[in-house]
């Protein structure tokens, strides 16, 4: 997983990660499997050319969802909560 693209899949918005956005500088992204706290940063920085200052990373455990007779789950996600230095910003909107 050398290419930035390929460890950070998207970001996540939703109102928990906006307000983590506008309160501590934080953004939340969609990441690999099997990415880990060092790559993910590096891979911040790369593509958004921003000083992240902390990674913290959560492992999502699939749900069990119905529609109507048919049983299922959601999908596993693994996501990076990435705080960025005081002063520097990521555009995602």
């Amino acid at each position: 997983m050398s290419n930035p693209r390929d460890i950070i899949l998207r970001p996540i918005i939703t109102e928990k990660s906006v307000k983590n956005t506008d309160l501590d500088n934080k953004y939340t992204f969609e990441v690999a499997k099997g990415a880990n706290k060092t790559q993910v940063k590096q891979a911040v920085e790369a593509i958004f050319a921003v000083k992240v200052e902390k990674v913290n990373i959560v492992n999502v455990r699939p749900r069990p969802k119905r529609m109507g007779k048919y049983v299922g789950t959601t999908k596993a996600v693994r996501k990076a909560i990435v705080k960025v230095v005081e002063g520097q910003s990521i555009n995602l909107y």
